[in-house]
């Protein structure tokens, strides 16, 4: 038998209540904005993808992928308040689906929609979420950045440039920042 008390049942289920329309506003308005777009050129408006440059692709690509997994997550949240306000109606809400234990109030005032106690409460393997470009991937080799370390001081990378750049580089008279350089050198 749950031992919540019909003020705490009237107060989580209001909570419940405001959660669920919480959501549908977020979907309606998700919704006003244009239905998710089955492809990127539908998603920005644009005829073509040519005429930007691929870093304004990639961040629309990144935007579109973010905004999908939030709704994904909110659309689970709104099943599982759905879910607990049923349960609210057959008299089992408050009751953990897996060993049967009340689940305490504090647990339901912060997770309203939680159908489990702590000890039964899914674990999400996070193992199985992993991107796929990591099974292809190669570990570094082993002391990877000792070489670095132990030729500290002498010709590296930026040494490199430095001995190029004594032969010129793309800066130019012509687009120095001081007025009337006339060489090259007075450019630096």
């Amino acid at each position: 038998m749950n031992t919540l008390t019909k003020d705490q049942l009237h107060q989580l289920k209001d909570a419940l209540l405001e959660q669920r329309e919480n959501l549908q506003r977020h979907f309606e308005s998700s919704m006003e904005d244009g239905a998710p777009a089955e492809s990127l050129k539908d998603s920005t408006g644009e005829l073509s993808s040519y005429d930007n440059h691929p870093a304004d692709a990639g961040t629309e690509t990144f935007e579109r992928s973010r905004d999908l997994a939030v709704d994904d997550t909110l659309s689970d949240e709104f099943d599982q308040v759905n879910e607990a306000l049923e349960r609210i109606e057959d008299g089992s809400y408050g009751t953990c689906i897996t060993c049967g234990k009340d689940i305490p109030f504090e647990r339901l005032e912060a997770i309203p929609y939680t159908a489990y106690c702590i000890d039964d409460t899914p674990q999400r393997d996070l193992s199985n979420d992993r991107p796929v470009e990591e099974e292809v991937m190669t570990m570094p080799p082993t002391g990877a950045g000792e070489v670095r370390q132990r030729n500290a001081g002498k010709f590296d990378h930026a040494d490199a440039w430095e001995a190029v750049s004594e032969y010129g580089t793309s800066n130019s008279p012509a687009t120095a920042a001081k007025r009337e350089v006339r060489d090259y050198d007075e450019n630096m």
